[in-house]
């Protein structure tokens, strides 16, 4: 197979102020060498086996100490940002944070996004000042489905591995204030345990975040029991964030997805992990959900009873609770007091995490929902503030 033309935070290497750079600090020949590296450790077609990346490793690490934030100067959230200094500070965590990488806005354009956190006015300094206004010290990227900007499967694994390592270089300007779940070009899944070998070993992400639903398949359909087979042997952190199934667009005139299916679509995935079997069989997988999951809270008179029928009895020897209590959840759009009253009746306060959604909605909001809906004391405050996200994300630890 021909050789595919190398590439940084995916643009050509030897084009890129990267290559410039390495140039000056090595000479033609170490790029050379790191080009022929790295066509090997490309992006593959989809039928070419899973494989590890240690020459693309290593390019990286040598790349993104170089100098690689000339390569995105042109993005506003890059460019009007100097690389920080110092580490983890202590403060709240918010684990359900959106930016739009540049590579997102290149493929389908600004309007496609029009929500998003992508405006020419904004930057990676307002959002660290608006960090330090609210007391958030770290947050967690991830992609949201607006747009479903993963559904072509020509573009998804190109798109995925650009918008991570975006993530990747904002992660390493900022050190201790941003962190990275990663995507994963599902339902390709041969190229969604490449990227995952990748991120994790390159890129040194947190976590995996996933959507809830893909097509007509869900989390926990056997399709996707390699993925689940990985991340429990890596003892991973999965994200989850809901999406619209190819069954359930546009049911009701001029009501967004979001508002009802989401929190639906977040339940049924809820439902499939555990009555498939998938979360017993997987256990070191750490799974996250978002909007405090779903409409799962509010259902679950019936899902105790289906967990206490003749079918799956054996599979529930503690009932529905005990097993959805493994999971974590966190506030985003939950933090009135019928959702949060629901949710904390229903898992320990260890597994409630604090996520605002941004840019859909913001630490301000959340703060001032918690806080007012009666569900929580101070203690119990502060670990959904931090307490609860550091044993998942040991990098923000101070």
């Amino acid at each position: 197979m021909a050789a595919l033309q190398p590439t940084c935070l995916g643009y050509p290497v030897w084009n890129t102020l990267c290559g410039q750079r390495l140039r000056s600090l090595g000479g033609e020949d170490l790029v050379r060498t790191h080009n022929r590296e790295l066509s090997a450790d490309s992006p593959r077609p989809d039928t070419e086996r899973h494989a590890p990346f240690p020459s693309r490793r290593e390019f990286m690490e040598s790349v993104l100490l170089a100098g690689a934030s000339a390569v995105l100067s042109s993005s506003p959230l890059i460019a009007q940002s100097a690389p920080a200094a110092g580490g983890a500070k202590a403060g709240r965590i918010d684990v359900h944070y959106h930016l739009t990488p540049p590579a997102l806005i290149q493929a389908f354009g600004a309007q496609r996004f029009a929500n998003a956190a992508n405006s020419a006015n904004w930057t990676i300094d307002k959002t660290l000042m608006d960090m330090e206004r609210t007391g958030v010290a770290a947050v967690v990227c991830s992609i949201a489905p607006q747009g479903d900007p993963f559904a072509d499967p020509s573009k998804a694994v190109q798109l995925t591995r650009e918008c991570n390592e975006y993530f990747a270089r904002v992660m390493m300007d900022h050190p201790g204030r941003f962190g990275l779940f990663a995507s994963a070009p599902l339902p390709n899944v041969d190229a969604a345990l490449r990227e995952i070998d990748y991120a994790f070993g390159t890129l040194k992400a947190d976590g995996i975040a996933l959507f809830t639903s893909y097509g007509d398949k869900w989390l926990g359909d056997p399709a996707f029991d390699p993925i689940f087979e990985e991340l429990n042997r890596r003892k991973a952190v999965l994200f989850t964030h809901p999406n619209t199934a190819n069954c359930c667009r546009n049911l009701l005139p001029n009501i967004g997805d979001g508002t009802i299916e989401w929190g639906t679509d977040t339940t049924r995935a809820i439902t499939n992990l555990l009555f498939s079997g998938t979360a017993a069989r997987y256990p070191n997988v750490r799974m996250t959900f978002s909007h405090g999951g779903g409409t799962m809270p509010y259902l679950v008179e019936r899902f105790e009873a289906l967990a206490k029928s003749p079918k799956f009895a054996a599979q529930f020897p503690a009932g529905f609770a005990a097993a959805a209590g493994k999971f974590y959840y966190d506030t985003a759009w939950t933090t009135n007091p019928e959702a949060m009253s629901a949710l904390s009746k229903l898992v320990p306060i260890s597994q409630i995490l604090f996520g605002t959604d941004f840019p859909y909605l913001t630490a301000a909001d959340q703060l001032k929902g918690l806080k007012e809906c009666g569900a929580f004391s101070g203690a119990d405050l502060d670990k959904i503030d931090s307490q609860n996200a550091l044993p998942l994300l040991p990098r923000f630890r101070v």
